[in-house]
């Protein structure tokens, strides 16, 4: 080989090298950090799944007139939306300066749109459909337009002339979407109303998708309470306003709201504005749609969606105003993950956002963030890892399952604890019949309903192969009884059974009288007043017993109905005495007063007696879930509530019958009791809160003359 292939050789591999590790160093030099949620809400870290390429709009300028030659920069002020068409060419609504900026795909300045012969005013949205025409929401003017691709104006679409539209109806149009049919979509500031539904030609078609008017618990109570007039005069309660709208190539309309309860903040809406997303629960765990955004360093707390955007493959990318992060979810609203962060104070760093206000993707699915006080875009490209998350999540979704095993194995091995990728496997051996194997990855993955049909199938494939045998030794079991009843039935040994001495000592008498209370309550709870039925000792023992049983309910509740991982049998041993004491406490005090009979040692052994069926029907029904799936989820709960009314009704009965009172008294004796335990608890709360000021106030005293 002569030296000069060897040379050429030697630049092409230096090269080669460069162009692979380049992405990698740039993945290691992001300045953010990107998270997911496991399947028990438990953040995990994650290597970065997008890292910055480049910044866009730094550059700008505007060409004197006279001398072309001459370039002034012309810098954006306080953008508003930033949109890319289907040519990947950029579009930013540059609001300060009261045009839309349009850039080429490679970022370079394509031209300023200011429509001279009617110029913009504070213009917030822009949107291009396919065929090039652009729509812009020119808030200052009050209008949404329609120019040209070459920017001509075609169209203007003002306030609606429809008697369905209130005179107090303010329209400032800022976001504006197009769909396939040419309707167009307009979020307008303060319209609680929804999206303005415009045809066409212009006419009001209506409100679309409109939030619903958050009430709390105080405003319910108003509601059933006041009278008509009285709520009248009650300050209106509205719903938030949408924030922004966008669309996919399915015709799925996505709308963000700040301001709301997390789990709605983000929706998916259909031609009917009913909202897809499961916002009940999420497959990881007790999580919602526009949840994610609010976790890092600062703790759990409310985000504010700004905007949303959707890339090729349906995926949702949320943009959090008030945190600064970016949150990311599958076609079904799955949390894949989130990643960003606020910039430093006082210092640019590329990666972190200042003030992100609007977000899109191109068809190479990079994403393009607009932030309105550095007034740049900044431009990310999917990682390998975010790669293979896409390409995995992807499969999955389209049901070629066994086809993803190889792409999501390949994401456990960047990162073991991704919880996406554990339910993608598990999908996976569904699919393949491996039901073990799949109950054990859904369990993983918190995905109770795979994991439920995964053990149905078990079950089923159990009992059809088990059949024959199973129901041969129920016959014989039946068969032996009968026979070994009939051959008993005058025997010397039954009749000493029968005649055997019943007597017992104490304690056992009076445990004996809590199980004899729940046929018959009355003769029961007015045994334990009048003839002194029931002991400290059975009290104190039961009471032990339930929270036994309590610690069984959280520790082995079948997975199906109760995901719980680790049990604090300490706060609930706890929680449980609090309660329990502050019950005996409160009643006593509230019977002393309203004429009740019961003495303080009534009390204490009728309120350990109540709680007898979280014994009787608790621990057996804790065993039984074990054997059901969710599709018996009705007889559970049927069994769960009846346990919990039982328990109810075996108090307002010892109430009534240890202190004599009548119905009604009884009511209002329970009613009392419960508002005494609130002013206890509200007094326990503020002495802690004091005594614990004073023990630091005098630590530091302490301390302070021990420096000196």
């Amino acid at each position: 080989m002569t030296k000069g292939c060897k040379r050429w050789m030697i630049i092409t591999v230096t090269i080669v090298l460069c162009l692979t590790l380049l992405p990698l160093q740039m993945q290691a030099a992001v300045k953010y950090s990107t998270y997911t949620k496991d399947s028990y809400n438990n953040l995990i870290w994650l290597q970065p799944a997008y890292y910055p390429v480049g910044v866009l709009g730094e550059d700008l300028f505007v060409t004197d007139l006279k001398d072309p030659a001459v370039r002034t920069k012309s810098a954006m002020r306080n953008p508003k939306d930033i949109f890319v068409d289907a040519r990947n060419e950029i579009y930013i609504a540059d609001t300060g300066n009261d045009r839309i900026v349009h850039l080429t795909e490679g970022g370079a300045l394509a031209r300023y749109i200011t429509l001279p012969e009617s110029p913009l005013a504070k213009p917030e949205g822009v949107f291009v459909t396919k065929e090039g025409d652009i729509y812009i929401a020119d808030t200052g003017n009050k209008r949404v337009i329609k120019l040209s691709p070459d920017g001509k104006l075609q169209q203007e679409f003002k306030r609606p002339d429809s008697k369905y539209v209130s005179d107090t109806f303010t329209y400032d149009p800022a976001k504006v979407m197009v769909d396939e049919r040419g309707f167009l979509y307009i979020a307008v500031h303060g319209g609680y109303e929804g999206l303005v539904l415009l045809d066409p030609r212009g006419t009001f078609q209506g409100f679309f998708g409109a939030n619903q008017t958050a009430l709390s618990p105080l405003d319910a109570l108003k509601r059933m309470l006041y009278t008509k007039q009285m709520y009248a005069n009650e300050v209106a309660k509205k719903p938030e306003t949408i924030n922004s709208v966008a669309t996919d190539n399915n015709g799925y309309i996505y709308t963000v709201t700040g301001g709301m309860a997390k789990s709605e903040q983000l929706k998916k809406l259909n031609s009917k504005g009913a909202n897809l997303l499961r916002s009940s629960r999420n497959t990881f765990g007790e999580y919602r749609p526009g949840e994610a955004a609010s976790f890092g360093p600062q703790g759990a707390q409310t985000p504010q969606l700004i905007d949303v955007a959707v890339d090729e493959s349906g995926n949702m990318i949320v943009v959090d105003q008030q945190f600064k992060y970016i949150s990311h979810y599958d076609f079904s609203g799955n949390l894949l993950y989130f990643w960003g962060g606020p910039s430093a104070v006082g210092s640019s760093q590329v990666g972190l956002l200042k003030s992100p206000v609007a977000v899109d993707v191109n068809s190479r699915n990079e994403l393009y963030i607009l932030d309105d006080q550095e007034n740049i875009v900044q431009v990310f490209r999917l990682s390998e890892f975010g790669q293979k998350v896409n390409e995995a999540n992807q499969l999955t979704l389209a049901g070629h399952y066994e086809a993803s095993i190889t792409p999501w194995e390949d994401v456990l091995r960047m990162n073991a604890q991704f919880a996406p990728a554990i339910l993608g496997l598990a999908k996976a051996a569904l699919h393949k019949e491996q039901y073990a194997e799949a109950q054990a990855l859904f369990k993983e993955a918190g995905d109770r309903e795979g994991y439920s049909e995964s053990f149905w199938q078990i079950r089923m494939l159990w009992f059809q192969t088990n059949f024959s045998w199973l129901a041969t030794l129920v016959v014989l079991v039946g068969l032996l009884l009968l026979v070994a009843d009939k051959w008993t039935a005058n025997s010397k040994l039954r009749s000493r059974w029968k005649n055997r001495s019943r007597s017992q000592n104490g304690l056992v008498l009076h445990l004996k009288h809590a199980f004899y209370i729940l046929k018959h309550p009355v003769d029961g709870f007015s045994a334990v007043r009048y003839e002194g039925k029931g002991s400290y000792g059975a009290a104190a023992i039961l009471l032990f017993a339930v929270y036994l049983a309590l610690v069984l309910k959280d520790a082995a509740t079948g997975f199906a109905f109760n995901p719980v991982v680790t049990v604090d049998v300490y706060t609930l041993f706890v929680q449980v005495l609090i309660v329990w004491v502050a019950w005996v406490l409160a009643n006593y005090l509230v019977s002393s007063i309203y004429r009740g009979e019961g003495r303080l040692r009534d009390i204490v052994i009728g309120s350990a007696y109540v709680l007898v069926p979280l014994l009787v029907v608790g621990v057996p029904l804790t065993l039984l879930s074990n054997g059901m799936t969710m599709s018996e989820s009705s007889m559970y709960n049927l069994l769960l509530n009846g346990m919990s009314i039982w328990i109810g009704l075996l108090l307002f009965w010892k109430v009534q019958f240890i202190h004599n009172y009548s119905v009604g008294e009884t009511a209002i004796n329970i009613a009392l009791t419960l508002c005494t335990m609130l002013v206890i608890g509200v007094l326990l709360f503020v002495t802690s809160g004091l005594t614990s000021d004073l023990l630091s106030l005098l630590r530091e005293m302490f301390q302070e003359v021990v420096m000196r």
